[in-house]
């Protein structure tokens, strides 16, 4: 829908044709003026005139018109954009350690390694959290700020997509990763703050402990839901033939147990891909998002519009009169 910041000033539209109603001064001295009947002109004449002084005057009150459009500064308004009343930051961090590209998860019918099944069912929980600011940590040997705190989902799913194993060493810094969003977290003091941690291993590189991190996480009110990614039986080939083996036999479940309770967040364990779905329909349910939104409706000038054309129509009409005198030379 257009609409006009300045509607009041369109009143100057008529201005010209009040300029052209105006009394001439020199219509006395015409009628007193000596007719000389060779020099009458005729009709044609008088109408090929006419035409000749209405040209310019139409073209000058379309630019005139234009302006004065300008001036009013048309705007396109847009629809209704509904904005959080209340934030919620939530941090997400991705364990991008070597052990993630074990192949124990199913998807779709294939088996696939825990970053895949991870990318796409975290995706679809990304996309769910309409009116969060959501943030992205990768983390390795060290912990990586991806995304900063955004609106934009859709470059949150992106940055999660394009991660790559090995991305961030093979090591893994559950200490650091929290630090990090602890200190990320620190500039918002009205927000509620959770933290989804995603690993399959236990802290094996960093410069702080989780038990550090922990306190952190507690002193500055964050709420932590840690999730361990891996299933509990694997059929692995050997020389002697098929063998069940854990490969998740190094995922420290006691520290994120530990993590979660601490912080009023909960620990949950995702065997495969329907379990991962399960656990971000629960994490909807447990931090729910915000319905009482506000709308707002954008705004784009359009003022530039009428003023490129009256600007070009001027221009054309300069260079016909002109363009004769020109051709002369």
């Amino acid at each position: 829908m257009i609409t006009f910041a300045w509607p009041w000033l369109l009143l100057l539209c008529p201005l010209p044709l009040f300029i052209y109603w105006l009394p001439k001064k020199n219509d006395a001295q015409a009628s007193a003026a000596l007719i000389i009947p060779q020099l009458i002109e005729s009709s044609s004449v008088k109408a090929t005139n006419q035409e000749k002084k209405k040209a310019p005057l139409i073209i000058l009150s379309i630019c005139w018109l234009l302006t004065v459009v300008a001036l009013s500064r048309p705007q396109w308004l847009g629809d209704a954009i509904d904005i959080p009343t209340e934030g919620r930051e939530m941090m997400i961090a991705v364990d991008l350690s070597g052990s993630m590209q074990i192949e124990d998860m199913e998807l779709n019918g294939r088996t696939v390694n825990r970053l895949d099944m991870l990318k796409v069912v975290l995706g679809d929980f990304i996309e769910r959290r309409v009116g969060d600011r959501l943030g992205l940590i990768l983390f390795g040997d060290d912990a990586y700020m991806q995304t900063p705190m955004t609106f934009d989902r859709k470059t949150v799913k992106q940055m999660l997509d394009e991660s790559v194993l090995g991305l961030v060493g093979r090591k893994t810094a559950i200490g650091d990763a929290i630090g990090l969003a602890v200190k990320r977290f620190d500039a918002k003091q009205k927000s509620n703050k959770v933290l989804l941690l995603l690993t399959d291993g236990q802290n094996t590189a960093g410069k702080i402990s989780p038990e550090q991190a922990l306190e952190l996480a507690v002193a500055k009110n964050i709420t932590i839901y840690s999730i361990g990614i891996g299933a509990d039986v694997m059929l692995q080939e050997s020389l002697f033939g098929t063998r069940r083996v854990n490969p998740s036999s190094e995922l420290d479940e006691r520290t994120l147990t530990k993590l979660a309770n601490e912080t009023g967040g909960k620990y949950f364990r995702a065997k495969d891909s329907q379990g991962m779905s399960q656990i971000y329909q629960l994490l909807d349910q447990l931090e729910p998002i915000e319905q009482e939104q506000q709308q707002m409706r954008p705004l784009t000038a359009l003022f530039y519009w009428p003023l490129a054309t009256a600007l070009l129509i001027s221009m054309l009409y300069f260079l016909a009169l002109n363009l004769p005198s020109f051709s002369r030379k």
